[in-house]
C-alpha cells in the first residue's frame, strides 16, 4: 500500500490516505518521491477556487524523486535510456495532443483541450497522479527528465513549479538588456522571476511584496529595490516604482501576486509603450475596474497572458538550474520540510506566508 495525502472536497482539511500500488503498463514508470512542492495554487485548491478540479484530489505538480520501476524502454527527450534508480522529474502536465488547432496552429499547448495536469485536474479517484504521495504513477507518454550532473533534489525542489512558470513569463516579456523589471511579488515565482530578470540581463530589478522572509529574500538574490506593501499605500508604491526611473515607470512589469488588486497597479507603475505581464491569475479572486483608455490605449501598454507550462519551458529551466544555483541562495527559498502527516501544517504556512516555500517529503515521518 502507498500512503498519500488527499484534498477530499472543497475547503476541507487534508487527509492521509492509503492506496494499492499500482500495475504498471507497457511505457510506463513508477516514481519513489524525494520532495514534492506547496504550491500557492494548491491553496486555492483547497479553497475551490478551480472550477476543474476534480476532488478528492492528491495535490502535488512539481516533484523529484527516483525511478523505481520502469515497465518497458523509456527514453528522455535526448534519446537516452531511463533506468530504475535514477533522479529524474517529469513534467506534470499529460495528454497534450499535438493534434489540435491549438498546439499545430496557434503554437500554445498550453491551451490544448486534451490537456491533463498531475495533482491538479488528475484527481485521487484516477490513480496515485500527485506528488503528496510516497509514490506517483508515471503513465504512458509522461515527459521525464534527469537532474544535470550537480543539481541535487533539494534544489530543484527550491526551483520547482516557480521556475518554468517564471520562465514562461519572462518568454512572454521579452525582457531585454538594461530594461528595468519590476515584479509584484515576492513568493517563488517572483523570485525565480528575480532571478532569470538578471540572468537576462535586466539593468534594474525591482521587487514589490510584503513577508519579512520573502523580501529578505529578494534582497538576498540580487534585487536593486524591494518594496515593502504592506508600508506604503498603492499610489505611492506606483511613485516609489516611478521615481527610481527617471519619472517613467518600469519597462516590464511581471505580476505574480495571485492578486487582482495587483494588475491595475501594476499597469500603472509600467512605462508607456512598456510591457506587463499576467502569471499570477491562476484562478478566479474577482474583478477588478480597469480604465482602458488610460491604462491600455493611451499608455500603449502591450498586456500579456501567461498561462502554466509546456516541456520546453521545464527543459530549458531544468538545464539553467546549475548556473542558477551558482548565482542565487536558492537553497534559502525552502523555509521548513514536512511529512505527509504535516500537509495540513504546510498549507497553513504558506497560506499565511510563514515561509517563502514548504515542501512535502513524503518518505519520511
Amino acid at each position: 500500500m502507498v500512503r498519500a495525502v488527499v484534498i477530499p472536497a472543497p475547503r476541507f482539511r487534508a487527509e492521509l490516505r492509503q492506496f494499492r500500488e499500482p500495475l504498471l503498463e507497457p511505457g510506463s514508470a513508477l516514481f519513489k518521491t524525494l520532495y514534492s512542492e506547496v504550491c500557492g495554487s494548491d491553496i486555492h485548491f483547497q479553497d475551490g477556487r478551480l472550477a476543474e478540479t476534480p476532488y478528492p484530489l492528491i495535490p502535488g505538480h512539481a516533484n523529484v524523486g527516483t525511478l523505481e520501476a520502469v515497465q518497458g524502454e523509456l527514453k528522455d527527450v535526448d534519446g537516452n535510456l531511463l533506468h530504475p534508480g535514477q533522479v529524474v522529474t517529469f513534467l506534470d502536465v499529460h495528454k497534450t495532443c499535438n493534434n489540435c488547432w491549438y498546439c499545430l496552429v496557434a503554437k500554445a499547448p498550453t491551451k490544448c483541450p486534451s490537456r491533463k495536469v498531475y495533482g491538479i485536474t488528475y484527481g485521487a479517484n484516477d490513480g496515485l497522479l500527485g506528488g503528496w504521495s510516497e509514490k506517483v504513477y508515471l503513465k504512458p507518454g509522461v515527459k521525464i527528465l534527469p537532474l544535470p550532473a550537480g543539481v541535487v533534489p533539494l534544489t530543484f525542489i527550491a526551483g520547482g513549479c516557480a521556475l518554468p512558470t517564471a520562465f514562461h513569463a519572462l518568454e512572454r516579456a521579452q525582457v531585454s538588456l538594461g530594461d528595468t523589471v519590476a515584479i509584484q511579488g515576492a513568493g517563488p515565482v517572483g523570485l525565480m522571476a528575480l532571478a532569470l530578470s538578471l540572468m537576462a540581463g535586466a539593468g534594474k530589478t525591482i521587487v514589490l511584496g510584503n513577508g519579512d522572509l520573502r523580501l529578505k529574500a529578494a534582497r538576498d538574490f540580487g534585487a536593486d529595490l524591494v518594496i515593502d506593501i504592506d508600508q506604503l499605500p498603492p499610489a505611492e508604491r506606483v511613485e516609489a516604482v516611478r521615481q527610481a526611473t527617471n519619472g517613467r515607470g518600469a519597462d516590464v512589469t511581471i505580476e505574480a501576486t495571485g492578486s487582482p488588486q495587483a494588475v491595475p497597479e501594476g499597469m500603472n507603475m509600467t512605462r508607456d509603450a512598456g510591457t506587463y505581464v499576467v502569471v499570477g491569475q491562476y484562478t478566479d479572486l474577482g474583478e477588478v475596474p480597469i480604465n482602458p483608455h488610460h491604462l491600455i490605449n493611451r499608455k500603449h501598454l502591450d498586456v500579456r497572458g501567461c498561462w502554466g507550462i509546456d516541456f520546453s519551458h521545464l527543459y530549458k529551466s531544468l538545464h539553467l538550474l546549475p548556473r542558477l544555483a551558482k548565482r542565487f541562495p536558492l537553497g534559502r527559498i525552502i523555509t521548513r520540510e514536512y511529512t505527509l502527516q504535516e500537509a495540513n501544517q504546510a498549507l497553513d504556512d504558506v497560506r499565511a506566508q510563514r515561509v517563502v516555500k514548504a515542501a512535502i517529503v513524503p518518505n519520511t515521518g
